[in-house]
């Protein structure tokens, strides 16, 4: 029952600080450093604690020695890619984040220092790229896809991709339809296109949109959108679907149970029926009960709600601490399991 890594996990912010941020490094090349101090008695929150006995510094570093960090403007591409040390050749895996858009680096840094090429991939609201999620072009996907596929230092032929939220359907479009990438992490993702439309050539699959209707709010001000997305199963909804049994490479689906930003159990249990339905196997399930939304890497956080950026109010993850902490870290090493085995 111990939890070595429960200081860190369990963080939240303080009663003076502002409520619903979450706890993620802002730069990768230096580490997160966490002052721990130890009080004398048991202070209740909102009282002065008593005087400090002891005290500690603990460095989280995020890039190993060695690890490489190029930021890139390659063709329409943007982002950093991340190089482990050595010669390599290396797995290499496309790291994208959801709809808060911008460029999110602590994942991909965290992939490079396990050994694989990862290119952390903004695809809105960054340097010159589109600034809000209207609609998306598959070919910006392709492109990035093609040019890790090609870089010297990554092993090819294929390229994995994982994506969280919005990032996470982003993957199942791009295993679908670019023959470039043989192996796709979806973390609690859905399995239509949703919000922004998606074109690739002359095909569009049309995002499914949210029902402000049906978004609740707590007395305390907390958005729960669970409700809110269109039914992916309603069969007017069928052209959002994305045609996941298309896809060559393989699948690893990642959700919380208790993921309250939407139904992503639903969503992932929707893509196995759609993949059995074509005498497809090509899959893995991990779901972890008492998880929420956002499954990161192992001791971030636990952040059950969290400030949207779109919409600039606090909306519900759900989850519970210790549960979720538990997902992270048993997640973690089973994403780079399948990463190693399907990308060799």
């Amino acid at each position: 029952g111990v939890e070595p890594m429960g200081l860190f996990w369990s963080l939240a912010p303080a009663g003076m600080e502002r409520p619903y941020q979450r706890l993620v490094p802002r730069s990768t090349g230096t580490p997160m450093k966490v002052e721990m101090l130890v009080h004398q008695g048991h202070s209740l929150p909102g009282t002065i604690p008593g005087p400090v006995v002891a005290k500690a510094e603990v460095e989280r570093w995020f890039t190993a020695p060695g690890v490489r960090r190029i930021r890139l403007k390659e063709g329409g591409v943007r982002g950093s890619l991340f190089l482990p040390p050595g010669d390599g050749p290396f797995p290499g895996v496309i790291d994208m984040y959801g709809d808060e858009g911008g460029l999110i680096e602590f994942r991909s840094s965290l992939l490079a220092t396990r050994g694989f090429a990862a290119l952390s991939l903004p695809y809105f609201d960054f340097e010159d790229l589109p600034k809000v999620m209207k609609e998306f072009k598959l070919e910006y996907f392709e492109e990035a896809a093609r040019f890790l596929g090609r870089h010297p230092k990554v092993k090819g032929p294929g390229v994995g991709v994982i994506g969280t939220g919005k990032g996470a359907e982003l993957a199942l479009s791009m295993i679908t339809f670019l023959p470039e990438v043989v192996a796709a992490v979806s973390i609690s993702g859905c399995s239509s296109n949703t919000v922004a439309d998606l074109h690739y050539g002359e095909m569009t699959l049309p995002g499914l949109r949210f029902d402000m209707n049906k978004v609740s709010v707590s007395d305390a001000g907390v958005f729960d959108t669970f409700e809110a997305l269109d039914d992916p199963t309603n069969p007017a909804n069928s052209p959002c679907t994305i045609p996941i049994e298309k896809a060559e490479g393989h699948f690893l689906l990642v959700v919380g149970e208790d993921d309250r930003m939407w139904k992503s159990s639903l969503y992932a249990e929707l893509a196995i029926r759609r993949l059995r339905q074509h005498g497809k196997e090509n899959f893995e399930l991990l779901s972890y009960p008492g998880a929420g939304h956002r499954i990161d890497p192992p001791s971030t956080p636990f952040c059950q709600v969290a400030l949207d950026r779109v919409l600039g109010v606090p909306v519900l993850g759900g989850g519970e601490s210790k549960a979720h902490a538990h997902a992270q870290e048993h997640s973690w090493g089973k994403i780079q399991e399948f990463l190693h085995l399907r990308l060799g």
